[in-house]
C-alpha cells in the first residue's frame, strides 16, 4: 500500500509540482557551482586556450564596458540575438579570469549619461532604417590604457573572441611594440642625397600606417644583427641580401623574434638596370631568402611568375592572367587574418613549393586555383591572346602566402658565415673570436612563427590604394585588402604568442547544409530537362526566324502550303515548348517548397511529438506493470 501511495503521489498534481521544485533547486545549485557544459559544435561558448593563457597573465584588473541599446524597438531581431551572444561570451571572459576581468553593462539611450559615456569610450552609434540611433560596442581599459571596438557586427562573429582578446593584449602592453622594417625599397621614405643624386620620396601608405600604430625602426639591408627590442621584423623585397644579413635574421628568429617577409620573382615597381643588355634598359628586381628558405624546406622559382585563368584580371584583349584578383575562395577562411582580408591583388607574383622541414608546420594563407601554371618572366606583362598561348593548367593549387609554425633550426650549422674575401688573398691566421661575441644559436627555444608572401608589388601605393584630393585634403582609399593583410599580420605578431594561435571561432548560426544538398539534388534532376527544352526552343526559334527572313527577303513572294504549314508547326512547337518549360520550372519550385515545408515540420513538430510519444509509451508501460502487480 505504501508503494502504491508513492506512485499515486508521483502521478498526481502535487507530484508534478514537487518534481518541478526539485528541478529548479538542482538548476540553482548547478548555477551556484558555476558549472558549464558546452555541447555546441565547434564549442562556440568555450574560450580558446590562448585566451585563457592571456587572461592568466594579467597583472591588474581589466574592465570591459559593454554598450547595448536594449530598449529600442528599431533594433533588428538578428542584432538583438547577436548582442545576447556577445553578452554570454563576455560572461565566459569573467568566469575564466578569476576576477581579473570585470564587465560593466550600459544601456545608452538617447540623451542619457550612458550615451555620453559611450562617446567618451569611442563607441559609435548606428542608425536604423527608421533613423533611430542605437549602440552595440565595447571598450576595454587597463590602468590608464584604453581600446575600443566601436561597432560589434555579426559579420565578424567568427572573430569575436580574437577581437576582444586582441583589445585586452593591446591595453595590457605598457608601450608600443617595436617593429623593424628592412627593405630595398623606400617603404619608410627617402631623404635627399646630393652625393648619389638620390631624390627625396614620401613614405608608402604602408609605412605611414605602421608608424601610426607601432614604434617603427628602419633596419639596414646589410645589418649584421637585429636588435633585441625589435619584436617583429617586416622584410619587404630583400634584393641582393647578403649571407651575413640572412644569418642575422636566422638568429633573430631563433631568439623568438617574429618574421614577416614579402619576396618577389618579378618586382614590377622595382626597375633595375639590365646588366645583360649592352644597350641599357631595365628589368624587374628579384628577391628571396636563398639560405633560409632552403633550411626551411621551401623554394620559390625566381624565373617564373604564376598565371591563373580563374583569378585573372581584365577580359578580352586586356586579360592579364598574371595580375591575380583573389577572393575568399583563395583565402584561408579558418585563419583569423586571411579570413577577413576580403580581396587581394597580386601583380606578377610567385608561388612556394617544397615540404616544410622537420619540426615545422605549414599553413597556407592564400593560394591560386587549380586553373593556374607558372610562366616565364618574358611574358609576365603580356595581355590578351598572347598571354594565354600554350596555357596548360597544372591542376593544383599553389601557395602564394603561408605561415610556418614550430621549432626552427638554424640555416647556418657551421656558425656565422665568414666575410667575403678574394680567392688570391693570402689568408692570415684565423683570428680569435672576441670575448663579447654573441653565442651561436642552433635551435629556437620554443614555438615560433614566420609568414612568407611571394609578392612585393601588392604593398606599393600603385597596387594597394587610391590617393584622392578632396577639398585640399589627401584622402587614402584602399583598393583591396593588401595593406590590411600586412598590417593585420604585424598586429597579430606584436600581440601575445597565444594570440597568434587563437582559433577562428565556429559560427553561431549554421545553414541547413543537408537541406541545401537535398535542394541541389532536386534541382539537378530538373536541369537536364530544362537544358533540353531550352535547346529545343532555341533551335525552333532559329528555324522560324530563318523562314521569316526568307519571306521578307523576297526570295519567294508566295509561300507554298508546305512552307506555311512548317511555319505554323514551328510556332506551335515554340508555344508548347515554352509551356512545358514553364511547367518544369513550376514543378521545381514546388519540389523545393515542399522540401522546405517538411523540413520545418520535422524540426519544429517531429521532435516534440517523438518525445511526447516516448513519454506516453513509458507511462503506459508503467501503468501496465502496476496493474499486473495489483492483479498478482
Amino acid at each position: 500500500m505504501q508503494k502504491k501511495g508513492s506512485q499515486t503521489l508521483l502521478y498526481s498534481a502535487g507530484g508534478v509540482i514537487l518534481l518541478a521544485a526539485i528541478l529548479i533547486a538542482g538548476n540553482f545549485l548547478v548555477g551556484a557551482l558555476n558549472a558549464r557544459v558546452d555541447l555546441t559544435e565547434g564549442s562556440v561558448y568555450t574560450l580558446s586556450p590562448g585566451t585563457k593563457a592571456i587572461l592568466g597573465k594579467l597583472e591588474a584588473p581589466v574592465k570591459i564596458r559593454f554598450y547595448y541599446t536594449q530598449g529600442s524597438s528599431a533594433v533588428p531581431v538578428g542584432l538583438k540575438t547577436f548582442a545576447k551572444r556577445v553578452e554570454d561570451l563576455l560572461a565566459e571572459y569573467k568566469a575564466a579570469s578569476n576576477g581579473r576581468v570585470t564587465i560593466e553593462k550600459f544601456n545608452p539611450e538617447p540623451d542619457s549619461d550612458a550615451e555620453d559615456s559611450a562617446t567618451l569610450d569611442a563607441v559609435e552609434g548606428q542608425m536604423t532604417n527608421t533613423g533611430e540611433k542605437f549602440y552595440l560596442g565595447l571598450s576595454v581599459s587597463f590602468l590608464d590604457q584604453k581600446a575600443a571596438i566601436p561597432v560589434l557586427s555579426p559579420d565578424r562573429e567568427r572573430l569575436l573572441e580574437y577581437d576582444i582578446t586582441r583589445a585586452i593584449t593591446a591595453v595590457a602592453a605598457t608601450k608600443k611594440p617595436v617593429v623593424g622594417v628592412m627593405s630595398a625599397l623606400p617603404v619608410m621614405g627617402q631623404t635627399l642625397n646630393p652625393m648619389t643624386k638620390q631624390q627625396p620620396r614620401e613614405p608608402w601608405v604602408l609605412g605611414n600606417e605602421l608608424k601610426r600604430v607601432f614604434d617603427v625602426r628602419k633596419v639596414d639591408m646589410e645589418a649584421p644583427r637585429i636588435d633585441d627590442d625589435i619584436k617583429v621584423l617586416l622584410v619587404i623585397h630583400p634584393r641582393n641580401i647578403t649571407e651575413a644579413t640572412e644569418y642575422a635574421i636566422d638568429q633573430f628568429v631563433l631568439r623568438g623574434g617574429k618574421l614577416i617577409a614579402f619576396m618577389d620573382p618579378y618586382a614590377y615597381f622595382d626597375q633595375q638596370p639590365d646588366m645583360m643588355n649592352p644597350l641599357g634598359g631595365s628589368q624587374a628586381g628579384q628577391s628571396m631568402f636563398y639560405t633560409l628558405m632552403k633550411a626551411w624546406g621551401l623554394d620559390m622559382n625566381v624565373n617564373k611568375v604564376i598565371a591563373d585563368m580563374t583569378y585573372a584580371s581584365g577580359a578580352g584583349p586586356r586579360l592579364l592572367p598574371t595580375l591575380l584578383s583573389l577572393n575568399n575562395e583563395a583565402l584561408n577562411q579558418d585563419d583569423v587574418v586571411a579570413s577577413q582580408v576580403g580581396t587581394l591583388l597580386i601583380p606578377f607574383g610567385g608561388t612556394f613549393s617544397g615540404k616544410p622541414a622537420e619540426g615545422l608546420t605549414q599553413t597556407v594563407l592564400a593560394h591560386t586555383s587549380k586553373n593556374s601554371m607558372p610562366v616565364d618572366l618574358i611574358i609576365a606583362t603580356l595581355s590578351g591572346e598572347p598571354s594565354t598561348r600554350g596555357f596548360e593548367p597544372s591542376g593544383q593549387e599553389q601557395p602564394i602566402a603561408l605561415r610556418l609554425t614550430g621549432k626552427f633550426k638554424t640555416a647556418f650549422p657551421n656558425g656565422k658565415p665568414k666575410p667575403f674575401a678574394p680567392r688570391d688573398e693570402k689568408k692570415a691566421e684565423k683570428p680569435k673570436a672576441p670575448a663579447s661575441e654573441e653565442p651561436h644559436l642552433t635551435e629556437s627555444a620554443g614555438e615560433n612563427s614566420v609568414v612568407l608572401v611571394s609578392d612585393v608589388d601588392m604593398l606599393t601605393d600603385n597596387a594597394a590604394v587610391d590617393v584622392q584630393d578632396v577639398f585640399g585634403q589627401r584622402l587614402i582609399v584602399p583598393r583591396n585588402g593588401n595593406l590590411n593583410l600586412a598590417l593585420s599580420l604585424v598586429e597579430q605578431f606584436t600581440g601575445d604568442q597565444n594570440l597568434i594561435s587563437l582559433r577562428s571561432r565556429a559560427a553561431f548560426t549554421r545553414p541547413l547544409t543537408v537541406i541545401r544538398d537535398m535542394e541541389a539534388r532536386a534541382q539537378q534532376a530538373f536541369l537536364g530537362k530544362i537544358k533540353e527544352l531550352e535547346d529545343d526552343l532555341q533551335k525552333t526559334q532559329e528555324k522560324l526566324t530563318e523562314l521569316q527572313k526568307t519571306r521578307a527577303g523576297g526570295q519567294s513572294t508566295i509561300l507554298t502550303p508546305e512552307q506555311q504549314a512548317e511555319i505554323e508547326n514551328f510556332r506551335k512547337k515554340a508555344v508548347e515548348t515554352r509551356k512545358e518549360l514553364k511547367e518544369v520550372r513550376k514543378n521545381l519550385r514546388v519540389e523545393t517548397d515542399t522540401l522546405q515545408f517538411w523540413t520545418k515540420v520535422a524540426n519544429i513538430a517531429l521532435v516534440p511529438l517523438l518525445v511526447a510519444l516516448a513519454g506516453l509509451l513509458v507511462a503506459l508501460a508503467a501503468r501496465r506493470k502496476a496493474r499486473l502487480r495489483a492483479a498478482a
